[in-house]
C-alpha cells in the first residue's frame, strides 16, 4: 500500500492513517495522501487494461493494504455513453454521460461505500453510523452487511422509499428523521458521542476514505477517454464528495505524469431550492452559509450545509470552473427529453447536469467543440415519481 498519511487541507496538520480518523482538530475533513513517486515507478497506465474492470484496478492509489479486507460487489468501470441526439439539440455534439446508475445499489455511492467500508474493516471498526438522503445509506448498509459490520442509518422521512427498503433488507438499524439531512446528522452525532467509541461516524467527509472511492470516477473518465481529459465535467453537488474526489484524482493523475497539465473545468450543479455552494461561489466566498427551507425534486443534492464547502469551492476555482443552480421544472423536462432522445432514464440529479449544460452552452461558457462529461449519479428507476403516467390511456383487453 502506498498510503502514507492523512492531511488537513485547512491547517496542514498530518494525521496517522493507521487508526480510524474523523475530522481534524480544526474541524476540516482529512485527505488521504500517497507516495505517488513510488506509484509511478510501480505501475504504468498500460497495465490497467490487463486488470479486472472494477475500481480496484487502481489499487495503488487506494487505501486498503490487505486485499483480504476488500469488500466488493464488482463496483466501478461504469460506461461513458455518447449522447449525440440530445447533444446536437443543445449545441454540444461531444456530450458524454457517465452512467453511475449501473453501480451496485444503483448509484455512485457504492464507490465510497466499497472503499470506506473496506478501510474501516481493516482498521477494526465494527459498527458505522451515518446520516443520508437515501442512496449513500443504502450503499453503506449493503457493503457493511457484506463486510460483517453493523450499520445505523438515519435518513429524512422524505427520502426515496426504495432506499429505506434497501437499508432494511441489508439488516441495518434504520431511523427516519422528521427533517432534513442536517437534522439526521445531529441525531447521528449524538449517537456516536453516546456510544463510548463503539460506533464510528461514517458521514459525508467525516471519514477520509469515502472520498477515495469517489475519486475513481475521475480515473475512469480519463482512462476511458484514452488517458485524455475532457474540457468540462459537470457534477450534481450536495455533499460534494464526488466533485472533490474527481478534482483530487485529476491532481494525482497530473503528478503521476499520466495526463498533461491541462485539467477539466469542473461545474457544481445545484437546485434553485437548495444552492448554498452556488451562492457562495457567486459572492466570492470561501465558505457557504446554510440554506434555509431547502427543497428540491433532486433529493440527493438537497444538502443545506455541506461539510466540504471549502473543498468544493476551492476545486471550482482551481479548475476555472463554475457553479450553477437550475429549476426543478427544467430538471424534470430535461429528464424526459433526454430519455426520449437517448433511451436512458436519468436520476433527477443527473438530469440537473443536463439542464446546466444546456444553459452553459447557450451562455457561451461551454464553447463550441468542447468535450463535456455529465455525471448521472444514480439509476432513474429509483425515482419513479419523476415520470408522470397519469395521462396514459387505458384500453380494453
Amino acid at each position: 500500500m502506498y498510503l502514507t498519511h492523512l492531511e488537513c487541507p485547512r491547517c496542514g496538520r498530518e494525521h496517522d492513517a493507521d487508526r480510524p480518523a474523523n475530522l481534524c482538530g480544526c474541524g476540516s475533513p482529512l485527505l488521504a495522501r500517497y507516495d505517488l513517486a513510488a506509484v509511478a515507478e510501480a505501475v504504468t497506465p498500460e497495465r490497467f487494461g490487463l486488470r479486472p474492470a472494477d475500481l480496484w484496478r487502481y489499487r495503488e492509489v487506494l487505501p486498503v493494504a490487505d486485499e483480504r479486507h476488500v469488500t466488493t460487489l464488482g463496483e466501478g468501470w461504469t460506461p461513458l455513453l455518447r449522447a449525440p441526439a440530445y447533444g446536437a439539440e443543445i449545441g454540444i455534439p461531444d456530450l458524454i454521460v457517465k452512467d453511475e446508475g449501473l453501480m451496485p445499489t444503483g448509484s455512485f455511492k457504492a464507490r465510497g461505500a466499497a472503499v470506506g467500508v473496506s478501510r474501516a474493516r481493516e482498521l477494526g471498526v465494527e459498527r458505522i453510523a451515518m446520516p443520508t438522503n437515501g442512496n449513500a445509506g443504502a450503499a453503506w448498509a449493503t457493503y457493511a452487511a457484506r463486510a460483517g459490520m453493523g450499520a445505523t442509518i438515519a435518513m429524512p422521512l422524505d427520502a426515496p422509499t426504495i432506499c429505506r427498503r434497501e437499508c432494511v433488507a441489508a439488516g441495518a438499524d434504520l431511523r427516519l428523521v422528521d427533517g432534513l439531512i442536517s437534522d439526521a446528522g445531529r441525531w447521528v452525532a449524538k449517537l456516536v458521542a453516546d456510544s463510548g467509541g463503539t460506533v464510528f461516524d461514517a458521514g459525508t467527509l467525516r471519514e477520509p476514505y469515502r472520498l477515495e472511492g469517489k475519486k475513481t470516477m475521475g480515473y475512469e473518465i480519463v482512462e476511458q477517454l484514452g488517458w485524455q481529459v475532457p474540457d468540462v465535467i459537470i457534477y450534481p453537488t450536495g455533499g460534494g464528495v464526488g466533485l472533490i474526489g474527481i478534482h483530487k484524482a485529476m491532481h494525482e493523475l497530473r503528478e503521476l505524469g499520466w495526463v498533461e497539465d491541462k485539467l477539466p473545468r469542473l461545474v457544481a450543479v445545484q437546485s434553485t431550492g437548495c444552492a448554498p455552494v452556488v451562492r457562495a461561489f457567486a459572492a466570492g466566498q470561501d465558505r457557504a452559509e446554510p440554506w434555509a427551507d431547502a427543497h428540491t425534486v433532486a433529493f440527493g443534492i438537497n444538502v443545506p450545509a455541506p461539510l466540504g464547502d471549502e473543498l468544493i469551492l476551492a476545486a471550482l476555482r482551481e479548475s476555472s470552473g463554475t457553479a450553477l443552480a437550475v429549476d426543478d421544472a427544467e430538471i424534470l423536462a430535461d429528464l424526459r427529453d433526454f430519455a426520449c432522445r437517448e433511451g436512458l432514464l436519468l436520476c433527477p440529479e443527473g438530469a440537473a447536469c443536463l439542464t446546466a449544460a444546456r444553459h452553459l452552452r447557450a451562455g457561451g461558457w461551454i464553447r463550441a467543440g468542447e468535450r463535456v462529461v455529465v455525471l448521472n449519479t444514480g439509476a432513474g428507476l429509483k425515482y419513479p415519481e419523476t415520470v408522470d403516467v397519469s395521462g396514459v390511456p387505458v384500453v380494453a383487453a
